[in-house]
């Protein structure tokens, strides 16, 4: 299967450590749909050891997974943008933290700081949004992304609505298509599934 032979996508994880599994999944899959991967990192999903995964670990799937190590510093993402160094950029996961910030322009780590300069460029983010607060602090944040042109997101779903019912979690299955479907401009649809 080659059906993203040679486009180049960026590969963003942030800290909702509890989908890492599922995300490295994903990973696997874009790489064997043909694409080239350029993994990032941001600061906490890059150092920060958990009970999912210790911080190297998690360095060294994702550098096996894309084939190179994970960009995890504010100067090895800059380029992204004045070099036009992606066809894409996806965030997955893509904690509420990071959804924040993206809506509110802060690019201060190498995940928004690469999405800042990716977006620049008029190319698609794509984002697999996995938050706890995402249908209460952050649900301005994620209508005001989904406004956003370039802006595509991996269908959702609520993970947990009797014990977790402000939290989403992207169907990380579904980050090819996504891909796939944000190259040509279009947001897969259901959102919600």
């Amino acid at each position: 299967m080659a059906e993203l032979s040679g486009v180049r996508v960026g590969c963003a994880m942030t800290g909702s450590f509890c989908t890492f599994r599922s995300a490295f999944d994903a990973w696997r899959a874009l790489r064997d749909a043909g694409a080239e991967l350029v993994p990032i990192m941001s600061f906490n999903a890059a150092s920060t050891d958990t009970r999912f995964f210790p911080a190297d670990e998690a360095r060294r799937i994702f550098g096996e997974i894309a084939g190179r190590p994970p960009l995890a510093t504010l100067a090895q993402v800059e380029p992204i943008g004045p070099k036009k160094l992606l066809d894409t950029l996806a965030i997955a996961p893509c904690t509420g933290n990071t959804l924040a910030k993206l809506a509110n322009g802060i690019a201060d780590t190498p995940v928004t700081l690469a999405a800042k300069s990716h977006l620049r460029n008029g190319r698609p983010l794509v984002i697999a949004v996995s938050s706890n607060d995402a249908l209460a602090g952050n649900a301005a944040n994620l209508g005001r992304l989904m406004a956003a042109r370039h802006v595509y997101f991996v269908p959702f779903r609520q993970d947990d609505p009797a014990e977790k019912p402000n939290s989403l979690v992207a169907r990380f299955e579904l980050l090819a298509e996504t891909v796939k479907n944000a190259l040509d401009g279009r947001q897969i649809q259901p959102m919600l599934k």
